[in-house]
């Protein structure tokens, strides 16, 4: 295997892990055996929601298949709900893997994006957005996942 395609250790101490942990606080939208959901703090649309696996990946390279299948159910649950419970035309799904493709946090995470016709997503400015409106939005979608 080439230095190119070999990719860094799992770090078990990255946000997501103590998100998943409960040593940190977010606004949950769905969970299940196989992966958490919940608001993006600095979102790219309203309504953008973080899908990760409970199992410790750093990305799509190193996750095992059956894990990944697993998560990937709840990431479409999420995605109709996203769609559905903030009335978006349409959906933008992201996921990066390493440095190179764009992935700042090392623990695999999918981007569900609600879209709008003729509004463009904005830019990752770092800026966090309000609790209350994340809040709101969450509360949109947990209802039309049924919660």
């Amino acid at each position: 295997m080439s230095l190119h395609a070999q990719t860094a250790a799992y770090d078990p101490d990255n946000i997501f892990a103590k998100i998943l942990r409960g040593e940190l606080p977010c606004e949950k939208v769905y969970e299940d055996a196989h992966c958490l959901a919940f608001m993006d703090i600095m979102p790219r649309s309203d309504g953008h929601v973080l899908v990760i696996p409970k199992s410790p990946a750093r990305n799509m390279i190193d996750i095992d298949a059956q894990a990944l299948a697993a998560m990937m159910a709840g990431v479409q649950k999420v995605a109709r709900a996203v769609h559905s419970g903030m009335e978006a035309d349409g959906l933008t799904i992201q996921q990066f893997s390493e440095p190179a493709g764009g992935q700042v946090v090392f623990h695999l995470h999918f981007h569900v994006i609600p879209r709008w016709n003729g509004m463009p997503m904005r830019s990752h400015t770092g800026t966090m957005e309000n609790r209350d409106l994340l809040a709101d939005y969450a509360g949109r979608i947990k209802a039309a996942l049924g919660h």
